[in-house]
């Protein structure tokens, strides 16, 4: 059985907001099927990164991995992408060693780089033997997480940083992230 070409994205997505869509949309535009890989997807396994310092912390960290899934799939399927060119699945970014257990074969990996973060993230996919295209390089970051998270506490506009169907998702879930 052929796959055609296979590309994967990666984030915490706490929650997916608008650049994450950019970001899904600029691997799918390469590839027939996306693997939407959420990290820190056990609460127990987070670790500290020191290019990134705020990462692990569990205000940083509000919703669940499912909560994620259902915001990820609710996401693409905005864009149009159907169950049968996206897979979520979960992937421990802070454990290499784990990655194979969860990243099938032959995946080109997809970054967007805007933090020292990122490249840490591009050092280990590259020295995990990964295939690494790095989309929208040079952009600038236009929306973080924290500015939704922050907008979600203060009762501000959170929605308009987030795709419709993730708003769509934070809501049903009935829970402001503190």
């Amino acid at each position: 059985m052929t796959h055609g070409r296979r590309g994967m994205i990666h984030g915490r997505f706490q929650p997916f907001h608008l650049g994450h869509l950019e970001y899904l949309r600029g691997a799918a535009e390469h590839s027939d099927e996306v693997f939407v890989g959420i990290t820190n997807p056990d609460p127990t396994r987070v670790l500290p990164e020191p290019s990134d310092p705020a990462r692990h912390l569990p205000e940083a960290n509000p919703w669940t991995y499912a909560e994620r899934l259902l915001m990820v799939k609710a996401a693409a399927a905005d864009l149009g992408l159907g169950a049968d060119r996206v897979h979520v699945i979960p992937f421990p970014v802070n454990q290499p060693e784990l990655w194979p257990a969860y990243v099938p074969d032959g995946v080109t990996q997809y970054l967007r780089l805007f933090s020292e973060w990122g490249g840490t993230k591009l050092e280990r996919l590259r020295e995990a033997g990964y295939e690494v295209v790095v989309l929208d390089e040079g952009a600038e970051k236009e929306v973080s997480g924290a500015d939704v998270r922050a907008a979600l506490r203060e009762g501000g506009n959170w929605e308009s940083f987030v795709p419709t169907g993730v708003a769509r998702v934070i809501r049903e879930l009935e829970r402001v992230p503190v």
